[in-house]
């Protein structure tokens, strides 16, 4: 029981990383319709920028206020990948709305230039990051039974930007505007909200978190440059699962997505695990072909 309760746990961590990913991935593919096979490598990039910072500070930073390295990059992490968001969206992505097909065989060519640039920059073999003091020990409930503070520090960042989002998205005037543009653009656009600078700006924000993600990762193990390649297709399951541009579906498809995959991997094994969760996924595509929670629009064209 208490090795189950530890998988349980790892799952809850493995679905915090996949929620921070999603969570822009969710309102961007809902909001501009476009595939983007590169959201994987702005995880890749929060990832480096943590390693980076990590040692700026290691080689300027007295060792006794090493640690706050990590808040930090964290800022960092999500302020890099969104400028390099930023960058993506305005030269190649808003020349490639409603058109879904060129949109995944173009940002799947970009991820592939971005993994060559993290090749040339930090080399092909996986490097480390050093966790901060105050989380590298573990909570311990049994003999048996003990949590990473890792993890746990994990599940606080995923709740914070959760609350972070759903402030942004519904208390304040550009949350409303994203939505009002989700639901329905050309009437959005006739009432005057500039719908250029939404799609710039959500875009931006959706890789800034996919960037806080990569930054989570690097507390689980070496970093690399097809980092993000492992947890891309999760991600998509995540928000399709859970329903496109909805904060509550990025967060149960993440639950539904990562508990389930370590649930049945602690039952099985690893690689039959992950097949019983794509065959679950595809029975509840059938049911919510929209996914569980699907956002409500005023388009005619629907």
């Amino acid at each position: 029981m208490e090795l189950f309760i530890s998988q349980i746990f790892n799952g809850l961590s493995v679905s915090s990383i996949l929620l921070l990913a999603a969570l822009g991935l969710a309102i961007t593919f809902g909001l501009m319709g476009v595939i983007n096979m590169a959201h994987g490598e702005f995880i890749m990039i929060g990832a480096y920028t943590t390693y980076v910072i990590q040692n700026i500070f290691k080689s300027n930073v007295p060792e006794k206020f090493f640690d706050t390295y990590f808040i930090v990059s964290i800022i960092m992490s999500f302020v890099i990948a969104g400028i390099f968001g930023l960058i993506l969206e305005r030269l190649i992505i808003r020349h490639l709305y409603g058109r879904v097909l060129d949109s995944l065989l173009v940002t799947w060519g970009v991820s592939l230039v971005l993994q060559q640039l993290a090749r040339t920059i930090f080399g092909s073999s996986n490097v480390s990051v050093i966790p901060p003091s105050f989380v590298d020990n573990n909570l311990k409930v049994t003999q048996l039974l003990s949590f990473s503070y890792k993890r746990i520090f994990i599940l606080i960042m995923a709740f914070i930007c959760v609350a972070l989002v759903a402030f942004i998205m519904y208390k304040t005037r550009a949350g409303r505007n994203v939505r009002a543009t989700m639901q329905n653009r050309a009437m959005a656009a006739s009432l005057g909200v500039n719908t250029n600078i939404i799609d710039a700006g959500t875009f931006a924000i959706g890789s800034g978190f996919a960037g806080i993600a990569g930054c989570a990762l690097t507390f689980l193990g070496p970093i690399g440059p097809t980092i993000g390649t492992s947890y891309i297709v999760d991600t998509f399951m995540t928000v399709v699962v859970g329903g496109v541009g909805r904060i509550v579906g990025a967060i149960t498809g993440s639950f539904i997505i990562g508990m389930g995959t370590s649930s049945f991997e602690f039952f099985t094994s690893a690689s039959l695990g992950k097949v019983i969760t794509f065959i679950v996924v595809i029975i509840l595509l059938q049911i919510k072909p929209k996914g569980i929670f699907t956002i409500s629009t005023r388009s005619l064209d629907d």
